[in-house]
């Protein structure tokens, strides 16, 4: 890919901090591909040995509900009742959360 470093695709990082823990976003960076990417990413946020996976995602790729739609977006399943065991009777022997 030729052009300048901002002419670059945007990438988004996650990093997972242990075995076990979900990936965490930890910022952003341009890269020229993919491998790249992943190589700049453990270079900028791994460098203390703070993750044990990196994810890199280009920008482009990920599609996002907007938060001034929050209320109409996420609204219909508030009437879906049957998703929560509030009408279920739970055996003594499951244990309980």
């Amino acid at each position: 890919m030729t052009g300048t470093r901002a002419d670059w695709p945007l990438y988004e990082v996650f990093v997972r901090p242990r075995r076990g823990l979900n990936h965490v976003h930890v910022g952003s960076l341009h890269a020229s591909d993919d491998r790249m990417a992943l190589l700049a990413a453990r270079d900028l946020y791994t460098r203390r040995n703070e993750g044990v996976s990196l994810w890199v995602v280009p920008s482009a790729a990920i599609t996002a509900s907007a938060p001034d739609e929050q209320d109409p977006f996420f609204a219909p399943s508030g009437d879906k009742v049957y998703r929560h065991p509030t009408f279920y009777d739970i055996p003594e022997d499951v244990p309980h959360i």
